[in-house]
């Protein structure tokens, strides 16, 4: 099992920006990459970025190329997307996922980000 704990979500302007952060425990060797996703109200959940513990490898989402970065420390486990230029539709509830075995099979509890106008 792995653990997942997200944070650093909360009330920005648009233009702002916001860190998420996810703290990973328990069987954290298992898994090869951390990705965000994130669920606006009324939609389905989506990709947002990834990352992979390795090499650090990177992918986003085309709405979010250019404004976001996500980032791993290993030594801590920890996982952080780094949101700039935030835009009132990047409002959503923000999800930390481990990938393990060829899927996204950890999730942490999700993080409010509202972007106001």
């Amino acid at each position: 099992q792995v653990q997942l704990v997200e944070s650093g979500g909360g009330l920005v302007q648009a233009g702002g920006s916001l860190r998420l952060s996810c703290a990973a425990s328990g069987r954290t060797f298992s898994t090869d990459a951390m990705g965000w996703f994130r669920q606006a109200p009324g939609k389905e959940r989506e990709f947002v970025a990834a990352i992979s513990w390795s090499v650090g490898s990177t992918s986003y989402a085309n709405s979010v190329k250019g404004r976001f970065i996500i980032s791993r420390d290993n030594a801590k486990n920890t996982v952080s997307l780094q949101m700039n230029s935030l835009k009132p539709e990047d409002t959503a509830v923000y999800y930390c996922a481990a990938h393990y075995s060829g899927d996204y099979r950890f999730w942490g509890q999700g993080t409010q980000v509202t972007v106001s106008s």
